[in-house]
């Protein structure tokens, strides 16, 4: 890179990627650099891109600051609405406008597209600022290390967390990180900064801990450890009051799940694309159902429907029918 094109001034943004939390942190510190919030808000143009054309957009950009050295134009959804496949011409001409129109933008005019969804690689105005020095291009995706990224926003907020604590949070929380921020944040205001936040914090604060206790027990089951299963199984009563019949319920959908993964992968798909089937955390969903045959997990799920209804029909009592169940599975 050049040293005229590394110091041009920005003058675009394309911010986009399904990581709406961190992108919309981006889009308010941009606005918090616009300085005075009395001066900033009238050098701030916000516009919804579904009801935007090229021209709102480029006449906005082209409006000189006022008391101020930069104007903020922000475009929330317009590469996408344009790109959609019901655009047609119009979202063409759109689209190709926009990458015209951005080659005379003044160095005054910070003009930013954001889009919560990953934009396609022929997107005309994404290829417009990969080909100009004057625009500026980031992703934003969800964390590959949840457990990282747990931690670090802990410390961010001034607490600590023991390693299985975010573990235990970041099972359950999958890659949405708007709820794990709030997760975090609740962690840290119920157990303070004198501590870490420890494994029981998490298991009595947070909804979804039950969750991550069913991912556990069926790891033991995975595995033909029996007693492990049955000592999850306890704890999970024990630390969230769970009833039985809830467990079993637990147990139910998560083999229903891995039966669908199973047989996704049993075809001789991605079991990347496993998306499509659950939006639940797919790795880990992919890592339990290789420990099964497809046999073996519909054998699991008839002894599943065959404990609910002794249960439920009072034949036995629901916490010895969750221990006749875990030994049959483990035999």
């Amino acid at each position: 890179m050049s040293n005229s094109t590394a110091s041009a001034t920005k003058t675009f943004f394309i911010l986009h990627g399904e990581d709406e939390f961190s992108l919309k942190q981006e889009v308010r510190q941009m606005k918090a650099r616009m300085g005075d919030p009395s001066i900033a808000d009238l050098n701030i143009t916000i516009f919804d891109g579904k009801n935007t054309t090229a021209i709102d957009v480029l006449s906005a950009a082209e409006n000189f600051p006022f008391l101020s050295d930069k104007r903020l134009v922000i475009c929330e959804g317009l590469l996408s609405w344009y790109s959609r496949k019901g655009a047609g011409k119009t979202g063409k001409n759109e689209l190709e406008a926009l990458a015209e129109g951005l080659k005379t933008l003044p160095e005054t005019t910070r003009l930013v597209f954001v889009d919560y969804e990953k934009l396609d690689e022929q997107n005309p105005v994404l290829k417009a600022a990969r080909g100009s020095a004057n625009g500026f291009i980031r992703v934003f995706e969800p964390p590959h290390d949840t457990v990282g990224w747990i931690n670090k926003r802990v410390q961010e907020y001034g607490g600590q967390i023991e390693p299985k604590a975010a573990a235990a949070l970041a099972a359950v929380m999958g890659k949405d990180v708007r709820a794990i921020d709030s997760e975090c944040f609740k962690l840290v205001t119920y157990a303070g900064t004198d501590r870490p936040i420890r494994e029981e914090d998490v298991a009595l604060m947070t909804a979804y801990i039950p969750e991550a206790r069913i991912w556990d027990i069926v790891d033991a089951l995975g595995m033909g450890n029996g007693k492990q299963a049955l000592t999850q199984i306890q704890r999970l009563m024990k630390n969230s009051k769970e009833e039985p019949i809830y467990i079993l319920s637990m147990i139910n959908r998560q083999f229903r799940l891995l039966i669908q993964v199973r047989e996704v992968i049993d075809a001789g798909l991605n079991p990347r694309d496993i998306a499509g089937v659950t939006s639940m955390n797919s790795s880990k969903l992919i890592q339990q159902a290789r420990r099964f045959t497809l046999e073996q997990l519909e054998s699991v799920y008839h002894l599943l429907l065959d404990t609910d209804h002794d249960i439920k029909s009072g034949v036995l009592k629901d916490d010895l029918a969750l221990e006749l169940l875990i030994a049959r599975i483990t035999e």
